[in-house]
């Protein structure tokens, strides 16, 4: 038997004790937002990083962001809209400063900034 088989039986026999029925987010639609607001060549080192539920300062940035973008999208108050923006503005700075930084360390003259 194929390796391939093998790990769909496993799978399926995992499937039948119920073993997958409480995960996270389960039902819901996966937010890929946040990986491809970050920079390519840090992705995959972020995506383990998070599995093992550790995150670096520019990745929980970039959630940060995110989740005050989703806020920002729902939100009709203008004051509250105009300090969301600035919450915004502070976090996409500190990140961009952060990654000049990191590209500038390594020599590299290229610069992905967020807007």
């Amino acid at each position: 038997m194929s390796h391939e088989k093998v790990v769909e039986a496993i799978i399926r026999e995992a499937m039948a004790r119920g073993e997958f029925d409480d995960l996270p987010g389960k039902g819901k639609p996966i937010d890929l937002s946040a990986y491809f607001d970050t920079p390519e060549e840090v992705r995959v080192a972020y995506s383990i990083l998070k599995n093992a539920e550790v995150l670096p300062e520019e990745a929980e940035l970039l959630k940060e962001i995110a989740t005050l973008k989703e806020e920002l999208d729902t939100c009709t108050d203008e004051s509250k809209r105009k300090k969301i923006r600035k919450a915004i503005d502070d976090r996409l700075l500190r990140y961009n400063v952060m990654m000049e930084s990191r590209n500038t360390r390594r020599g590299d003259n290229t610069t992905t900034r967020l807007k």
